[in-house]
């Protein structure tokens, strides 16, 4: 039997979707220590065979290290560097077996980053074998922090590509007859996110240029929804239950000012959705190519947001489908399957670099 411990933060759909595919591996068994859920954010998670959880709240270091001593595992990733219990963890662990880091901060050459850059081989490096992260920009930060590029690890974050594909091969066609006049968004309504700028951009485009197209919101959080005939409110909705809406849904915006990936956009690239997001937004370097299959624009610049709406809203139906396509395409980059791959071949000792 292969022991997989995950010292996780907030477990999402998509984590699971990973986990699942490693824990269906032969001879796999997954372990999960765990934060809340998100009360912005209240998914619900299906029991998985061959993995278990553990709620962090219950454990001190001291417990935590005794319980994962008896699980004897053969591989251990830890989700950042913020819980000092979990690193005490790691460095119990490190030399032993593979010791692996996850975190998603894009490099941005900021002060407290070269400080980082500075002191993390004394107190952080040293302890992990290997780095796990979702792109280029994190890489980058990855070999600053002194990782070597052959144990630096991409493509950290995975939409459940299952999940999100189906939709698309349920709907292609329909759209392809009809294309949805509306912009979907789907994270949490808080201020970050941008989504005061959108519905900002989405009613100045409709009182400067009228027009068919509606936006979909989907999501919760601490901003109050604007009210306008255009513009639905659907609350949170869990991932399974989308269908609907994908269904009558076209273009994914994702506006955000802070976005260290942003796992959506790759979901809604899976589901085949043209894609319109800010430059703020890590996983555009993977699954947006302005112009092919979509429009990018700076963060929080709403004039230039705007002309990505009426960009998108000037486009034929054929044009739209075409994105449609180059996006589904764009989302076979990464898959819960690759993910279990690279992570099993880490954990077996097979050679694998980023």
């Amino acid at each position: 039997m292969i022991k997989f411990v995950f010292l996780y933060t907030e477990i999402a759909g998509y984590f699971l979707a990973c986990v699942q595919k490693l824990a269906e591996m032969k001879g796999v068994q997954v372990h999960v220590f765990r934060y809340p859920v998100n009360k912005e954010a209240p998914f619900d998670f299906p029991e998985i065979q061959n993995v278990f959880y553990y709620e962090r709240k219950n454990f001190s270091a001291e417990s935590m290290l005794e319980t994962i001593s008896k699980i004897h595992p053969d591989f251990i990733y830890c989700a950042g560097w913020i819980d000092k219990d979990y690193l005490k963890i790691i460095k119990a662990c490190s030399g032993k077996i593979p010791t692996v880091l996850g975190f998603d901060n894009k490099w941005k050459n900021s002060f407290r980053q070269n400080i980082a850059t500075v002191i993390a081989p004394f107190y952080l490096t040293n302890n992990f074998s290997h780095c796990f992260v979702p792109g280029e920009k994190q890489k980058k930060y990855a070999s600053k922090l002194g990782f070597n590029s052959d144990k630096i690890l991409t493509g950290l974050y995975s939409a459940d590509f299952e999940l999100f594909y189906k939709h698309y091969e349920l709907n292609a066609a329909v759209k392809k007859n009809k294309f949805p006049k509306r912009f979907l968004y789907a994270a949490r309504y808080v201020k970050h996110k941008g989504i005061e700028d959108l519905w900002k951009a989405f009613i100045e485009l409709h009182e400067e240029n009228p027009n068919e197209w509606e936006l979909w919101c989907i999501g919760t959080g601490d901003v109050k929804p604007v009210s306008h005939p255009k513009i639905k409110h659907f609350g949170f909705i869990q991932p399974e239950n989308l269908g609907e809406i994908i269904s009558q849904t076209g273009v994914y915006v994702l506006p955000s000012h802070f976005e260290p990936w942003g796992v959506s956009l790759h979901e809604f690239a899976a589901a085949g959705f043209p894609l319109i997001c800010s430059d703020e937004v890590g996983a555009n370097e993977n699954f947006l190519e302005a112009g092919k299959n979509g429009f990018l624009f700076k963060s929080g610049n709403i004039t230039e947001l705007k002309s990505c709406l009426k960009n998108t809203i000037s486009l034929q139906e054929k044009d739209l489908n075409k994105m449609s396509e180059v996006s589904v395409e764009k989302a076979k980059q990464i898959t819960p399957g690759g993910w279990a791959n690279i992570l099993f071949a880490v954990c077996t000792k097979n050679q694998i670099s980023g």
